[in-house]
């Protein structure tokens, strides 16, 4: 991918700026329904598991119907995909918010193990598969909305405002965790407190397909359709065909920024929380700093796509992402008594997470675009988020810096990934000719 010239940049407009808006604010209420069950793993897994389970059992067990829903994450993805190819981006994009409320809502009202025994866990696990479904359908058709929308040149900072938005859905789970630890008793949220944050995840999720009422379908597609272009009668299968070469820094890339979500909004606070017996409340309120300014370097990270080009953005960030989680874990095993700041020092560092969508819109033609991303990052990101926190938590009581040497592998998987393929990939779709 070569360097975009800042100044061809086109601004964004008035109703380029409400589109992003829109789309990241519904993103966020997504993310937030998906990810509420992660602050909340250790009292899910004290409710919805036998009480004579030992803790370690229980909390694995809950973090295992937690990643089931990565796993799921395919399937969805895939189906969904191929009807953004189709029928238009924007269809899907309000369906996919729709599934994930739904569970989430259900998640608020349904009996636990004391109330129906061994079937409450089995009802849990199929809601998260279900939203599991819909995020797999959510991540990759709002990559392919947004750019299609955004102007040359500006391409990478819409993006990494997209990503900030979902990644402040992050941030939505993290302050209202942090808001129910300090309003009520750790018993209080055993009983009947936990229930509130899945009940108004069911209604973020009402206002959120209000929100893409406005949203309009994408230049790109129409103009496909204005041309008469129809997409193959099954893009999956053109993807597999002529498009192999795109799958593997596809899914090495989302290998990448899958981690750096998973170290630093997954694993850290439960860390936190199990090995440095850091209290609930402490631990919310810091991981909600971290997410504030990964919100933040999502955006920085994209304006650096758009300057230098997302390859070169993405050795960079490759770099930065073990260095900015070697200095929380160094803060929290010596105790220096700044581990705020290291965490939002971490958060910057995960910029990556903001890279990796630009490279990824890049890689597949318009006409199978949400196809060819949801298949390798659908894939990819089950395989990898389903495996990882069972692994990093299982490995955590060998030492406290597991996560960092994890982040250094993956660091070097982004670095080596930009230098071959990134030398290599021929000028990306840019889709320059398809939305005149």
């Amino acid at each position: 991918m070569t360097a975009t010239d800042p100044a061809r940049a086109l601004q964004l407009s008035r109703s380029d700026h409400k589109t992003l808006g829109l789309a990241a604010l519904g993103g966020a209420l997504e993310i937030y329904d998906f990810i509420i069950f992660v602050f909340f793993a250790l009292t899910l897994s004290q409710l919805f598991f036998p009480p004579q389970m030992p803790e370690w059992l229980r909390l694995l067990q809950s973090f295992g119907i937690f990643v089931t829903g990565y796993l799921a994450r395919p399937l969805g993805g895939i189906l969904m995909a191929h009807f953004a190819d189709h029928l238009g981006r924007k269809r899907v994009f309000s369906l996919s918010i729709l599934m994930m409320a739904l569970p989430c809502l259900l998640i608020g009202v349904m009996p636990t193990y004391a109330d129906i025994g061994y079937a409450a866990p089995l009802i849990l696990l199929a809601l998260r598969i279900l939203q599991g479904a819909a995020v797999g359908g959510e991540v990759p058709s709002a990559w392919t909305f947004v750019a299609e929308h955004a102007p040359p040149g500006r391409r990478g900072y819409a993006l990494g405002f997209l990503q900030a938005g979902l990644t402040f859905g992050y941030l939505l789970g993290a302050l209202t965790a942090t808001a129910l630890a300090q309003l009520f008793s750790p018993q209080e949220i055993l009983d009947y407190a936990w229930r509130y944050p899945f009940l108004l995840g069911g209604v973020f999720g009402v206002f959120g397909v209000w929100l893409r009422r406005w949203l309009s379908e994408t230049p790109v597609f129409l103009a496909l359709r204005e041309r008469r272009e129809q997409p193959p009668a099954f893009p999956l299968r053109t993807v597999l065909r002529e498009h192999r070469r795109a799958l593997i820094p596809a899914a090495l890339l989302t290998c990448v920024l899958t981690s750096a979500v998973v170290v630093l909004v997954v694993i850290t606070p439960t860390v936190m929380q199990q090995r440095f017996g850091m209290s609930a409340g402490h631990t919310f309120a810091l991981s909600s700093m971290g997410i504030v300014f990964l919100n933040i370097g999502c955006v920085l990270a994209g304006l650096l796509v758009d300057r230098i080009g997302a390859w070169r953005a993405l050795m960079i960030y490759s770099l930065l992402l073990p260095l900015g989680i070697a200095g929380l874990y160094a803060s929290l095993v010596a105790g220096w008594g700044w581990t705020g700041l290291a965490y939002a020092i971490a958060g910057l560092s995960c910029g990556v997470v903001g890279v990796v969508p630009s490279v990824m819109v890049g890689l597949f033609p318009a006409q199978i675009r949400v196809s060819g991303i949801s298949f390798t990052y659908n894939i990819a990101y089950a395989l990898w988020a389903s495996t990882t926190p069972l692994l990093l938590i299982a490995l955590m009581p060998w030492s406290p810096w597991v996560c960092v040497g994890f982040c250094l592998f993956m660091g070097v998987v982004g670095l080596l990934t930009a230098l071959y393929f990134g030398a290599r990939e021929a000028v990306p779709f840019e889709d320059e000719a398809v939305r005149c």
